[in-house]
């Protein structure tokens, strides 16, 4: 997949509510706030699931009961359509 262009990115945005660009990385992220750390532990887990045959890499920080998720192609050293449609899945699961 090529690497879309910052106007692309930017209109992209519009489809993934709450998520954001980090734009010094060219990267998407999104914190969720769970209810406490077990809470937390198992969102993270119900993702891995869903991500467990996909070649795609996300950063994933948790502390306590907020989970971040980090998505960017490496390939592309930027984002793609698979970033934009992996946030979605991620947004459904929360």
């Amino acid at each position: 997949m090529s690497k879309l262009s910052l106007e692309q990115v930017k209109l992209y945005l519009s489809k993934v509510p709450g998520w954001k660009l980090v734009e010094d990385r060219m990267a998407l992220s999104r914190t969720y706030h769970c209810r406490d750390f077990a809470t937390a532990v198992s969102f993270v887990n119900r993702v891995a699931e869903m991500l467990e045959h996909d070649s795609q890499h996300v950063e994933i920080h948790l502390a306590g009961g907020t989970v971040t998720f980090t998505l960017a192609t490496r390939e592309a050293k930027g984002l793609t359509g698979k970033d934009f449609a992996l946030a979605q899945t991620i947004s459904k699961v929360s």
